[in-house]
């Protein structure tokens, strides 16, 4: 971040805003730090000027999230693209944001990144303040200031949406939000995805859904949409056996925040790359009640 946010320099700006909002601590201390600000990450980092064009910046897609009996899975791709070129085989664009509650983000990484960064740390500053956490509703509005700060980058071309899920503990319940790039939120309601490849995913998990379905039920829809995702979108990739990299997976149940290991994540993507091999158009719908489904 540029500073030491525990050194003594930082205390009395901390204590003076008045509100335990990290981003009101930035505005008072180091307001170049915060989303859109002028001189800052955004804004003159590398594709900001004339020379690199915005779409050659390293960009992540793709994000999937759904609901189950328990709680809530978010899932991503490990593919991110400049142009036409993959610009790295194994990002990670799904993130730990608290305990019971996590965020992935689409569009340029190096700011999606960077907006991740600072949510982490509004909700660690609000809790160390406060002693407590905020409510889910809290974190998504918090996360929506964020995007919104971001607005005049992205109308410049520098676009990065976030979808944000948790459990929400007054309801025992996981919840899904997403974003547009104006930090507009809205609730989506049992799953969910973003990126390039999000039209093939929600196509694939609309016919894979079920409600209250188990946790394995849900991860492999969610290793099941992507996989149809990358088949469908270059920008998205899919598993790849060969270098042992696997989307990241990420369940928050009452029990917290719970990233599956890669071992985890390789087996239900195996599972997955093996029944395409007998299937390779995955899993059927069921056209009635009384259908058989094959495959």
């Amino acid at each position: 971040m540029g500073f030491d946010y525990f050194g003594e320099r930082f205390t009395a700006a901390c204590m003076a805003t008045g509100t335990s909002s990290f981003a009101d601590f930035l505005a008072a201390s180091a307001p170049h730090l915060l989303p859109g600000a002028p001189g800052g990450p955004q804004a003159a980092g590398p594709g900001a000027g004339p020379d690199v064009p915005h779409g050659m910046l390293p960009h992540g897609t793709t994000i999937v999230t759904i609901d189950f009996d328990g709680g809530v899975i978010m899932a991503g791709d490990r593919r991110s693209t400049a142009g036409n070129m993959i610009a790295q085989r194994d990002i990670e664009k799904v993130f730990r944001s608290d305990d019971y509650s996590c965020v992935g983000i689409a569009g340029v990484a190096g700011i999606g990144l960077e907006l991740v960064r600072l949510f982490q740390l509004e909700l660690e500053h609000y809790e160390k303040l406060e002693g407590r956490s905020l409510s889910l509703e809290g974190k998504a509005n918090r996360l929506s200031a964020f995007v919104r700060g971001n607005l005049g980058a992205a109308m410049q071309g520098l676009v990065v949406v976030p979808l944000f899920a948790g459990y929400d503990e007054e309801t025992g319940k996981g919840r899904i939000f997403s974003y547009d790039v104006a930090g507009g939120r809205y609730e989506e309601h049992d799953f969910h995805a973003i990126g390039s490849g999000s039209v093939f995913a929600r196509g694939s998990l609309k016919k894979l859904y079920a409600e209250g379905m188990p946790a394995d039920d849900a991860i492999t829809a969610c290793m099941q949409a992507l996989y149809d995702a990358a088949d469908d979108d270059s920008a998205t990739g899919g598993p790849d056996v060969t270098r042992g990299i696997y989307p990241v997976v990420a369940t928050i149940t009452a029990d917290g925040f719970r990233r599956l290991t890669e071992e985890e994540a390789g087996a239900y993507a195996q599972a997955v790359v093996d029944e395409r091999m007998r299937s390779p158009w995955g899993p059927r719908a069921l056209l009635h009640p009384n259908s058989q489904q094959n495959g």
